[in-house]
């Protein structure tokens, strides 16, 4: 079927949106008609080149949630008309990983940056001229349609808002894990979060819910800090360096059970003082993404060592997408969750250049592509 998506050609340039062909679903894909999509930094760091796998041209956006409106042979879990969100991580649920109890480390995300698809290896979007489009991790919700594969489909309720829904597919379920399943933040526990944007003011919220005694989040945007107050932190701080000597002071010296690091680019200088912020037999999430030539990190190791600290990554908050909606969707349910907060700004998809210099310029938690009528 013919639609439109926001392509980018090359690092350096801006989305352009224009014409796409996305093909049928095959046995195993399902197709859907999206309601809305997260404006998420990681599609940001394509257009800066910080991450060199993928080919280009690029159809973005990996945070969408839709109704389904065609699916594949063998497909089972969802059929025409049902509500989903889609996990920017497939969940094939057979892998080693997945049988281990670890589907955000799915054998299947080893094809995520090819833009080929999961059943058949083919290209499943092109442009109107014929041309492979790599789609962001195989979903491109920068597209009023995807068709896509069902490990990446999460069946939801009807009941709740797609709009609200679709930052479940990243920023909010990466954020709050990262504090509360990775993390596992306890009552009482004392939690640093290092940039609050749409994944880190999702670990503020997270680690609140979760009983932190003291959320410490680190921006240098006052709008950002002023929005993690909102979203249960109890102290804000513009930088690690002006938030280390307070954090101390809270803790009486024990320091942070959790420092997450959510910033809009991970560099290796700033392991060094997320460390020195951490407890005792303490870690660092780091939760951020680097460019992918990035292999230099500054690491006190006599401090790693003896104060048996732990430096852990994370991907999806370290929890599975099929286990991690539905669970954080009863969370909103009971409001416990705030979902329709985060959204600071919607744009139309042919503003998606402005939504992404909003974000560049500190002003929004979360923009979101909203799609109508007229884009379908």
């Amino acid at each position: 079927m013919q639609t439109k998506g926001a392509l980018l050609h090359k690092p350096g340039e801006d989305w352009t949106v224009e014409p796409i062909e996305v093909g049928d679903p095959v046995a195993g894909e399902v197709q859907l008609r999206l309601a809305a999509s997260g404006l998420c930094h990681s599609d940001e760091h394509f257009r800066g080149g910080a991450n060199l796998a993928a080919s280009y041209p690029l159809l973005g956006g990996h945070e969408g949630a839709g109704v389904v409106t065609k699916v594949g042979a063998g497909v089972s879990g969802v059929e025409v008309g049902d509500h989903a969100v889609l996990g920017f991580i497939p969940a094939c649920g057979v892998c080693r990983p997945c049988s281990q109890g670890l589907q955000n480390l799915c054998d299947q995300g080893a094809n995520l940056l090819t833009g080929q698809s999961i059943a058949d290896n083919t290209f499943r979007t092109r442009t109107a001229g014929g041309d492979p489009v790599t789609p962001m991790c195989l979903l491109g919700t920068f597209a009023p349609y995807v068709t896509v594969s069902q490990s990446s489909v999460i069946k939801i309720e009807k009941d709740v808002p797609l709009e609200a829904a679709a930052l479940l597919g990243c920023g909010v379920s990466t954020g709050w894990g990262s504090a509360v399943s990775i993390g596992n933040t306890r009552p009482g526990d004392t939690v640093v979060i290092v940039g609050v944007g749409g994944v880190g003011i999702n670990a503020v919220q997270g680690a609140a819910a979760a009983g932190a005694r003291f959320v410490i989040a680190v921006d240098p945007v006052e709008f950002k800090r002023d929005k993690a107050r909102e979203f249960g932190a109890t102290h804000t701080f513009a930088s690690m360096e002006e938030a280390a000597g307070p954090v101390a002071e809270l803790t009486w010296g024990a320091q942070a059970h959790t420092v997450i690091l959510t910033v809009g680019e991970l560099q290796g200088d700033q392991l060094a003082p997320a460390l020195a912020m951490t407890a005792k037999g303490g870690q660092v999430i780091v939760t951020a993404i680097a460019d992918m030539t990035q292999i230099d990190a500054k690491v006190g190791l006599f401090d790693l060592a003896l104060m048996q600290k732990r430096i852990q990554g994370a991907i999806f908050g370290g929890i599975s997408p099929r286990t991690q909606i539905p669970r954080l969707l009863e969370q909103y349910r009971t409001g416990q969750l705030k979902l329709d907060e985060l959204t600071t700004r919607t744009y139309r998809l042919e503003e998606i250049n402005q939504g992404y210099q909003d974000m560049r310029d500190g002003k929004n938690l979360r923009g979101v592509v909203r799609y109508t009528e007229a884009d379908y």
